[in-house]
């Protein structure tokens, strides 16, 4: 997928500039595909370097993203009940892309439409859903492939649909976890931040005016309060510098996610979340494409690219290595480490008795439930651990800063009368 900026004399005689996403291997290409679909003359075309590519790739997935997990499951599973009602597929294209949602052309439409134009183009079903990489996920493109050669693709369409719609709520259980301590947290910062630019300049000018005599706590505070106004801007700064460093490292480097998932899979809470997470995203792809009639193998390997754990992608590689030299599954998963016994065991009975799909399929069901289970049971145990650090907080600013105060209403009013 190229990323390119292009200069367009129209047939009206206007002059129209953008960028575009084409999926093409030379230049020539991507200015014959402009020309047919704007009916225009390329003035300029300019392909973007890679890293100014992916940052455009990864701000317009941010702003507007192609397709939403939630839409592309609804939009396999029409695909998948047209096809299979006898519809042929590209007459089930043309359905959704002529869907409009709310006073507008859906994100479902606008993905179909440019199917439609890659299949119009020469292209199979399969490669035109395997030029759509940001859009469908490659457990998608892989059963998308299986149906387009073995003739089932509304059952492969509808295995996407469910596995689509089971990953998603995955994510979503996660998400949900976090939402009362991010809101918590949030809420403390900003109550932090009136107290640091507000109260504390003013309680700090208060006690100037009375030449109080402050605890060494309160002028600890009010010397980082009067720090973090001086600095303000350069901690700004600081911070989006920060984020966007690490943002390039994560992305770019696999090393640095490597040491700081082995990091996560090491410490107490955070490793149980990883394992249970892993095991279900793990077992879910698995029994996906063991079931569509994948060799274990090639399943190994889209496996390899699916994993953003790099903890258990890199046993992945493993199992897939040991398995290229002719060993089994479960021995291979035993010699490489990493996976709970009950898992090897039923891979183990599946291989010998010829049920691997099911076996899969039922560990995925386990440690999907698991997995609700542990967040459930941590959301529970977070909402405490949060309200204690506000209280917290909330005593540290009463300590060092009202007290003082009380101390000095006390001295004023004990102070003899004339």
């Amino acid at each position: 997928m190229n990323v390119y900026y292009y200069r367009l004399l129209l047939s009206t005689g206007r002059v129209k500039a953008g960028i575009a996403q084409l999926s093409v291997e030379h230049d020539s290409s991507a200015r014959v595909w402009l020309e047919k679909n704007f009916d225009a003359v390329v003035l300029k075309l300019y392909r973007l370097p890679g890293f100014l590519a992916e940052v455009q790739r990864t701000l317009s997935h941010l702003v507007r993203p192609s397709i939403r997990p939630a839409e592309l499951s609804g939009m396999l599973r029409d695909l998948a009940v047209m096809t299979s009602s006898g519809i042929p597929v590209m007459e089930a294209l043309r359905a959704v892309a002529n869907e409009v949602g709310t006073g507008r052309t859906s994100n479902a439409a606008r993905l179909a439409r440019r199917l439609l134009e890659e299949l119009d183009a020469g292209a199979t079903l399969s490669d035109a859903f395997a030029r759509f990489p940001d859009a469908f996920p490659e457990t998608v493109r892989n059963l998308i492939m299986i149906g387009d050669e073995t003739g089932t693709m509304d059952s492969m369409l509808m295995e996407a649909a469910d596995h689509i719609e089971r990953i998603t709520r995955m994510t979503a259980d996660t998400r949900q976890a976090l939402i009362y301590p991010a809101f918590v947290f949030s809420a403390i910062f900003a109550a932090g931040g009136f107290w640091i630019y507000y109260v504390i300049p003013n309680l700090a000018e208060l006690f100037k005016q009375m030449n109080a005599k402050l605890p060494p706590l309160t002028i600890a505070v009010m010397a980082l309060s009067e720090w973090l106004i001086g600095n303000v801007g350069y901690i700004l700064v600081g911070m989006v510098v920060a984020t966007f460093l690490l943002w390039v490292t994560w992305r770019y480097s696999r090393s640095f996610r490597r040491a700081v998932h082995h990091l996560l899979h090491r410490l107490p809470i955070s490793k149980t979340i990883m394992f249970s997470s892993g095991l279900a995203f793990f077992t879910e792809h698995m029994a996906l494409l063991v079931r569509a009639g994948v060799d274990m193998v090639s399943s190994l390997q889209v496996m390899e690219r699916a994993m953003r754990d790099e903890y258990y992608r890199d046993r992945i590689i493993a199992i897939r290595q040991v398995l290229e030299r002719g060993d089994r599954v479960s021995s291979a998963m035993r010699q490489v480490g990493g996976f709970p016994p009950m898992m090897v065991r039923m891979i183990g009975v599946g291989e010998e008795t010829g049920t691997l799909d099911s076996q899969f399929l039922r560990l995925s069901e386990e440690y999907s439930l698991r997995l609700q289970r542990l967040i459930a049971n941590l959301s529970e145990i977070i909402k405490p651990v949060v309200v204690m650090l506000a209280g917290g907080m909330f005593v540290l600013l009463i300590v060092a800063l009202l007290l003082p105060v009380y101390d000095l209403v006390q001295q004023a009013m004990s102070s003899p009368q004339f």
